[in-house]
């Protein structure tokens, strides 16, 4: 039988915190990771929003443990102060997924002056992932997962470390590519990380395939798609999966207790079917790669994620 939310085990006095947890994907892994018993940190940036999927999480499930944490990962600051703000509240945090994220935008910059797409898809995950981590090693076995895309495919050359943020030749999709390709290297580099520190801590990789959310109708609006994004927003529409069921994989990668480190789940056809464990197709320079991103994620951000000691640096 198909994976689904009635294989979540019981998730009672676990500690789950969601990225982009008020719309979407990640409103679909928060509501169904409080039904399992969690508390269930909704990290988000609209509060309006927020407060309007909390509002649906409670009616459905009235016992509902939920917190509210702002959350902007296009801005350190913000980020940094999210993550205080978990800390000071939860001694451990069992499952963190990183499923916020901004697809094919005109050039932007974050406030902090990153590439919108690699800044928030990326580098804003890495710097709340290091925050968290004294939390996330306190966990008997805490796992993250982050959501990454097939659009990561598109990501023909590797990132430059010389022009991360694409000044020189910036395109919409190859930004979302490069920014997708950085969240699979990131949870196979992190699950690195964690192997070598013998810890019992997990990171694994999710995708939705074609998930019928606002991010293709957002990324239409905002004007950075082009006829790719009508072409797909049209597609998703008409064919996509419901994000109730594009939000199987993360939830299985979360939740699953036969799931291991450094695996991939995505949907069994690529962009549509159940949630299952698929394969890592790995490049000849993926350790490169990998090498590669955590030198510049650590440059860019300030921020170091060293598991060995247990702390952003």
């Amino acid at each position: 039988m198909p994976w689904t939310e009635a294989d979540i085990p019981d998730l009672s006095g676990r500690t789950a915190v969601v990225t982009g947890a008020n719309g979407g994907l990640g409103y679909q892994t928060a509501l169904a990771l409080a039904g399992a018993g969690a508390h269930v940190v909704l990290a988000a940036r609209d509060p309006s929003k927020t407060a309007a999927a909390e509002a649906r999480i409670r009616e459905r499930y009235p016992s509902a443990s939920l917190a509210v944490v702002p959350l902007d990962l296009g801005d350190l600051s913000v980020v940094s102060a999210a993550a205080s703000t978990i800390l000071a509240g939860h001694e451990r945090v069992d499952l963190l997924v990183n499923n916020a994220g901004v697809m094919a935008m005109p050039q932007r910059r974050t406030v902090d002056g990153f590439e919108m797409q690699f800044g928030v898809d990326h580098l804003g995950h890495w710097a709340f992932t290091a925050h968290l981590l004294p939390a996330l090693l306190r966990a008997p076995a805490a796992r993250v997962v982050t959501v990454t895309s097939t659009a990561r495919h598109r990501a023909l050359r590797g990132l430059d470390p010389a022009d991360p943020h694409m000044t020189r030749n910036y395109g919409a999709w190859t930004a979302y590519a490069q920014a997708k390709m950085a969240n699979f290297h990131f949870g196979l580099g992190l699950q690195q990380q964690f192997s070598r520190a013998g810890v019992a801590a997990q990171s694994l990789i999710a995708h939705p395939g074609l998930s019928n959310t606002d991010l293709q109708a957002r990324s239409v609006r905002e004007g950075g798609a082009g006829w790719v994004g009508a072409f797909f927003e049209a597609l998703t529409a008409r064919s996509g999966m419901t994000p109730f069921e594009g939000a199987r994989p993360q939830l299985r990668a979360a939740t699953d207790p036969r799931a291991r480190g450094g695996e991939l789940y995505a949907p069994r056809f690529g962009s549509h079917g159940p949630a299952v464990r698929r394969p890592i197709l790995r490049r000849w320079d993926l350790q490169e790669q990998i090498d590669v991103l955590w030198q510049v994620s650590e440059r860019e951000t300030g921020v170091r994620l060293d598991v060995t000691a247990g702390s952003a640096g």
